[in-house]
């Protein structure tokens, strides 16, 4: 397969979406981060563990900064991101399959907020109504 068409095609795909797509993919990819982290692990593969850690904190990091802090929930969604973050770095230093279990949903309930934040804002767009 052609790398180059396969680069192209999923910048093509990042460009069009819609702000909430990209903020549903970037969930979507923490959630798998932590998913891997967690099999890493099990396995004893520290490298992949923490490369995964590695990644979410960058991810989380990300949201963090993009914030808009004009509104109000906002700064709940920074202390969010700041707990996130202090509990990552915990569970690399520690390798802390416990707390990485612990935090994993959250993470999860986070994505599927958005998500369903997502999908009634598609839905009122669609309908005409704001």
């Amino acid at each position: 397969m052609d790398r180059r068409g396969y680069q192209q095609y999923k910048q093509q795909s990042v460009n069009s979406m819609t702000p909430g797509e990209l903020l549903l993919l970037l969930y979507d990819e923490l959630v798998k981060r932590g998913t891997i982290a967690s099999i890493a692990l099990d396995k004893a593969d520290y490298p992949t563990f923490e490369a995964a850690i590695d990644r979410c904190v960058d991810i989380i990091n990300y949201l963090d900064e993009t914030l808009d802090r004009q509104y109000p929930i906002s700064r709940d969604l920074g202390r969010m991101y700041e707990y996130f973050t202090y509990q990552l770095g915990a569970i690399k230093i520690g390798r802390n399959k416990r707390e990485l279990e612990q935090l994993r949903p959250m993470l999860a309930e986070m994505r599927d907020a958005f998500h369903t934040a997502e999908k009634n804002s598609a839905g009122q767009r669609g309908s005409g109504t704001l």
